[in-house]
């Protein structure tokens, strides 16, 4: 019998990226990126992890906007030709490197991986992932929790309710369109929790959320088991509170396992490395050096010079420091098991980006830790926080503190100099957007379809990947100017509808180009609106 549990949960998200009227549109390589290098080694490893009768148990939230792109038969058909450029590219790379022994072997590797994702992607789950995620839930190891519609970071929001509420309708919407089934979980934007907004999750049959390590740590009562179990708050939604440890582990600049220095070097990609007239057919076709995803070498150390990957050795790191977080994991429960009346959870979230994009190992580590936690010790055992919620359903009532995991634990990352204009802009639009559903109930035709644009369109503004990108400096005049597009758009369909006088070409350039949600209703921002199971089945059998 174990002494505890541990949860691993992978918060999956990008901005909703999708431009039908350029053949190459820069921003959707996050996309592809993504795909290629994170959710197809996942559920590779998934899959041969219960081909080989291991049992696990992982937490994923799959974002809203996430879950439509991978749907997306646009963006289907772009990621194949991208991909066939990548192997048209490591065929090349087995020629040019034939005389470079320790970059030939690499190359080959690079042909097997983007063949073997060509396999996986098109033939296993016809284009679509969603179909192998819903799979590992529907068998029982992977549980897939919701999210906010767009990302929208809930404490920054929150001026209007009903702009919360939205969120979390259309989030729970679009679960129940793609994986048949109400969302137990749900992820908040960035960890971002702000007191009350646990009653909205409640009316959409959410039954936990995770906060912060200091969200629970600093609820209204002090937490009895700490962050090792659960608080409920007063709506009976339950917080889980991430283990700062576990997490510090595999975060942490100076602590981190990705850091090593036999791991794959990220930054060093022969998209910047080789001359233009080589590498020129496979990046921007404006000259701009891209990310191709082949990396020849390895972390190396504090250093500029980088020295030859070696596939071999990283692995053997993997396993190695798989089992150094299972022995500390080990080491936490058993001391833990001396001082708790239960038998604690240990809840460790990443990035879901960061096992395979940013730490290209990361898939292999947490295969070797499912398989090290199955067959080499009993002390602890992997679970989803709804298992864990069966087992103790009796929790102490609180109120989580407001807390995000952002830098310094609150709001600054999204509300900060570089990026607090925004707020002013998205406020009044929400108060539009409630205004025109509480004025029109029950519209039709072009109206009510303007409407619905301007709800996607809200939506989109609010996404939080536009102020995390101002604060950051990564690819601010970008995120300018969607936020911008979005804020125009959505103004200019509250004119016409305002005016009962919609441009139908205007209206229907939008939905041809900004068409996410297409379970979408307006009326989710009408400040009687109430939600539940009910009511997103009717959303979701209406399409």
């Amino acid at each position: 019998m174990p002494k505890g549990y541990l949860s691993m949960v992978l918060h999956s998200h990008l901005p909703y990226v999708r431009q039908p009227d350029h053949d190459f549109f820069l921003e959707e390589l996050w996309f592809y990126e993504a795909v290629t290098e994170t959710y197809i080694p996942l559920l590779e490893m998934m899959e041969k992890l219960v081909n080989d009768g291991v049992q696990f148990r992982l937490t994923m939230s799959l974002s809203p906007t996430l879950c439509e792109m991978l749907s997306d038969p646009l963006l289907q058909e772009r990621y194949v030709r991208h991909l066939e450029k990548l192997m048209e590219l490591a065929d090349r790379e087995i020629e040019r490197t034939r005389h470079q022994p320790e970059f030939h072997r690499l190359a080959w590797m690079y042909h097997d991986i983007f063949r073997d994702a060509h396999r996986v992607f098109c033939d296993q789950y016809h284009r679509n992932l969603l179909l192998g995620f819903k799979r590992f839930q529907e068998q029982g190891s992977l549980e897939i929790i919701s999210c906010g519609a767009t990302h929208g970071y809930f404490p920054l929001l929150g001026l209007q309710r009903e702009a919360i509420r939205a969120q979390v309708a259309v989030g729970a919407a679009n679960y129940q369109k793609h994986f048949g089934r109400p969302a137990r979980g749900f992820w908040l934007p960035e960890c971002g929790y702000n007191p009350g907004d646990d009653e909205i999750l409640k009316e959409f049959g959410i039954r936990y959320f995770f906060t912060d390590t200091h969200g629970v740590l600093y609820a209204s009562k002090r937490p009895k088991y700490a962050a090792f179990a659960p608080i409920y708050c007063p709506s009976g939604v339950a917080a889980f509170g991430r283990d700062p440890e576990s997490s510090r582990q595999v975060w942490s600049a100076q602590e981190g396992y990705p850091g090593d220095f036999d791991y794959r070097e990220f930054y060093r990609d022969i998209g910047f490395d080789l001359g233009l007239d080589y590498i020129g057919p496979y990046i921007h076709p404006d000259g701009i050096r891209l990310h191709t995803g082949l990396k020849y070498y390895r972390v190396t150390g504090r250093t500029n010079h980088k020295e030859p990957y070696n596939p071999d050795w990283a692995r053997e790191k993997a396993a190695l420091h798989a089992g150094n977080f299972m022995f500390n994991r080990e080491k936490q429960v058993e001391w833990l098991d001396g001082i708790l009346d239960r038998k604690p959870i240990i809840v460790s979230p990443y990035d879901a980006e960061l096992f395979g994009h940013w730490w290209f190992e990361g898939p292999q580590f947490l295969d070797f830790l499912f398989r090290k936690l199955h067959y080499d010790q009993d002390t602890v055992k992997a679970i989803t926080p709804s298992e864990y919620l069966s087992i103790y359903p009796i929790n102490q009532v609180a109120v989580p503190n407001q807390s995000s995991w952002g830098n310094k634990g609150y709001n600054e990352v999204w509300l900060e100099g570089s990026n607090d204009w925004i707020y002013r802009h998205l406020h009044k639009a929400a108060e539009r957007m409630i205004e025109l559903a509480n004025q029109h109930p029950g519209s039709g035709g072009f109206n009510e379809r303007a409407m619905k644009q301007a709800a996607r369109e809200l939506l989109l503004a609010q996404s939080s990947d536009w102020a995390f990108i101002m604060k950051t400096g990564t690819a601010v005049d970008y995120a300018v100017r969607r936020f911008k597009e979005h804020i125009h758009n959505f103004t200019r369909l509250y004119e016409q509808v305002k005016a009962n006088h919609i441009d139908l070409g205007f209206l229907e350039h939008l939905e041809r180009v900004n068409n996410p949600f297409s379970e979408i209703d307006y009326r989710v921002y009408r400040s009687d609106y109430r939600g539940g199971k009910q009511s997103i089945l009717a959303l979701v059998s209406g399409l």
